[in-house]
């Protein structure tokens, strides 16, 4: 497993109490010596630290990651030289500070273009084949297919993807314990295709509530990695309080999260959506909620090859410039 004492460093800081991924960004650039740590530690820690306890937690670590030499190909943070490029302007609290991976680390770098493709659970096969065509058609272009790893349309993206392109899986655990564990083949066949897996995580939780937050986290990163997000189709939050057929029913939230996401970060978002087939179906709640905003572009073949030609070009603005093109 590859990793620097930088990356070791970062990993051992943030776990004292106070530092979390604000503090760290806004404070530190990574490299540095011993001695800047401790005084930053010392500054916002709430804990009293000397060299020694912080040498010794970092050994504890390095166990740690020994531990993890069979699952995971290395550990990369932020000082690091091939630590991946994040798109759009993302604040310091939602940056990641360090990632563990395995597979093709520079799908995650700047000169590789990648879009977000996420939606529900439980696609019906008629949306599961109107995604295939998108997601086949931005491999076409060489650009690299980001999703979340779970069952429905994330699955979908991720196989679609293996027939002649790239995709990288973003993780709610560690990579030593692949969630969903039926899609670990999946996850294995992505690595094995020339993708990547990436997760913020080196430990397991124990409780659904600490599990539910790592799945929140798991959606911002498909936000902050891609250059657009693609939603196909997914419930909207009071979906369950207008169909009859849902009422109780406990719907999807992570695309919906990694939507709002998306436009907090400036990165361009896109749903698929017909009005004369997807009108009445629940499915496809989020989409329209979404196409309120005058930021969403609906996903016609048109937009498609728009939104896949503009951001293969080096354009700073291309967010801006894509939108007003398209509305």
């Amino acid at each position: 497993m590859l990793y620097t004492e930088n990356a070791l460093n970062i990993l051992t800081i943030e776990s004292f109490k106070g530092i979390g991924k604000a503090k760290i960004n806004s404070n530190l650039k990574g490299n540095e010596d011993i001695t800047e740590i401790i005084d930053f530690l010392n500054k916002f820690s709430k804990e009293n630290i000397s060299i020694f306890e912080f040498e010794n937690r970092k050994e504890n670590f390095r166990k740690i990651l020994e531990k993890l030499e069979n699952s995971c190909d290395g550990l990369l943070a932020i000082g690091d030289e091939d630590f991946p490029y994040i798109r759009g302007n993302v604040p310091d609290s939602e940056k990641p500070i360090y990632i563990f991976y395995k597979g093709d680390i520079e799908l995650l770098q700047d000169y590789n273009k990648n879009i977000s493709v996420i939606g529900l659970l439980n696609p019906t096969e008629e949306i599961i084949e109107r995604e295939k065509k998108i997601v086949k058609k931005i491999i076409s272009e060489n650009i690299t297919i980001v999703s979340g790893l779970a069952f429905g349309c994330d699955s979908v993206a991720h196989i679609q993807a293996l027939e002649g392109g790239k995709t990288i899986a973003i993780l709610p655990s560690p990579l030593s314990n692949i969630l969903p564990k039926s899609n670990q083949q999946l996850a294995y066949e992505i690595v094995e295709s020339g993708g990547l897996l990436i997760s913020e995580y080196y430990d397991d939780v124990q409780n659904y509530y600490k599990l539910s937050q790592r799945y929140k986290e798991r959606d911002r990163l498909q936000a902050l990695f891609c250059d657009a997000i693609i939603l196909i189709a997914s419930y909207a939050q009071n979906s369950s309080n207008i169909w009859k057929d849902l009422q109780g029913e406990k719907l999807d939230s992570g695309a919906r999260l990694a939507m709002g996401d998306a436009r907090k970060y400036n990165i361009l978002r896109a749903v698929m959506y017909n009005q004369e087939l997807d009108l009445d179906n629940p499915m496809f709640d989020l989409n329209r909620e979404l196409l309120q905003n005058d930021d969403v572009v609906i996903l016609t073949n048109k937009n498609l090859n728009f939104i896949i030609n503009s951001i293969k070009k080096e354009n700073t603005k291309k967010v801006k410039v894509i939108q007003k093109n398209l509305l």
